[in-house]
């Protein structure tokens, strides 16, 4: 339930009002707007309280009174009608007016190969890079990642040339040592709903990049959000990576049409992973460029030197000049719609 203020509300009647929905069993956090103030209530059975909603909505300092009936409440546009924006610091944003450009290889292999990535993609205006420390892969017998051996490498290539940090975290024994490297923790599509996980990041202050299920509806995806933010961690930002359907040309198929759909239902910034979304490197230019103009305030895109010989995932990984000759085109496609791409 939401408890919309008119304006010059005194402190005192918000302190009553707060009392008043802590006695319906609601968790009440206000939010101080620019033009509103608002009183959004977590956790009640607005059925069991018809007569107390009536009531409240004729209280004189009460505007309106909106009920959630959605199973997800403080990820939904309702509770918070502003878009979130995920500052990361140093400047860098997510969900602002500037399209947010991650890049950076599936898998840390080298030292080497992470500084000329590093140093590539931040000379392309990227602000974030990404990598993998820590890999799922379906078989037991794939390379697994370097661990905490390739977390110090991206802090250190971040720290060079400027950029923050997004890698996965599978475990949830791990998630205090993977923030001390990350800026940003990514929950990969296959934990999307591993709940003791999305609880233990819910439970930190670090960014949390929460990647769609292969298989999950939009609104298990938001549910899953409202696992991280429930446990006091509103800093989400939400990853489409395609889902799983009987099309085999692809790995994948990219929803774009989530990205005005979540939108609409959420407040939260969304990124598209054109590279997880197709498996095909010879999409992701068509597939960035469609992102940006339906809304993606970010891009998560994997870049490597030499992809025919990387460690993983190879064919969904552009080449260095690839990226460099993309920027260009999303820069127009970002002013076309309004947005900006900052080059650096």
């Amino acid at each position: 339930m939401i408890l919309i203020l008119k304006n010059g509300c005194p402190e005192s009647v918000m302190t009553e009002l707060t009392d008043r929905m802590q006695e319906l069993g609601y968790i009440v956090n206000p939010i101080i707007g620019v033009e509103k103030t608002i009183l959004a209530g977590i956790g009640g059975q607005e059925h069991d309280k018809v007569d107390a909603i009536e009531q409240l909505r004729a209280h004189e300092w009460i505007d309106d009174v909106l009920v959630i009936t959605r199973p997800f409440k403080l990820v939904a546009r309702d509770y918070r009608p502003e878009s979130t924006v995920i500052d990361l610091g140093d400047g860098v944003t997510v969900g602002g007016n500037d399209i947010c450009m991650m890049a950076g290889p599936c898998t840390v292999e080298t030292e080497d190969q992470l500084m000329t990535i590093a140093a590539e993609v931040a000379r392309s205006g990227a602000k974030v890079l990404r990598g993998g420390a820590y890999k799922p892969s379906t078989s037991p017998y794939s390379f697994q990642g370097l661990g905490i051996e390739a977390l110090k490498m991206l802090r250190h290539a971040a720290q060079t040339y400027g950029l923050k940090v997004i890698t996965e975290v599978m475990d949830p024994r791990k998630v205090e040592l993977v923030s001390e490297y990350a800026d940003i923790l990514q929950v990969g599509t296959r934990n999307m709903q591993n709940y003791d996980l999305l609880r233990e990041v819910g439970l930190g202050s670090r960014a949390v990049m929460l990647k769609r299920g292969m298989s999950a509806k939009i609104e298990e995806w938001l549910l899953a959000a409202e696992y991280v933010a429930a446990g006091g961690n509103e800093r989400i930002i939400l990853c489409e990576r395609g889902v799983r359907t009987f099309e085999t040309a692809t790995r994948n198929t990219l929803d774009l049409a989530s990205v005005p759909l979540v939108k609409s239902l959420s407040h939260l910034p969304v990124v598209i992973d054109p590279s997880q979304g197709t498996g095909r490197r010879d999409l992701v230019a068509a597939l960035s460029k469609g992102a940006i103009a339906v809304g993606a305030d970010g891009l998560l895109i994997e870049v490597h030197p030499n992809p025919d010989h990387a460690l993983k995932d190879g064919a969904q990984s552009m080449t260095i000049q690839q990226y460099r000759d993309l920027i260009p085109a999303l820069k127009r496609i970002a002013s076309a719609v309004d947005r900006g791409l900052p080059l650096n």
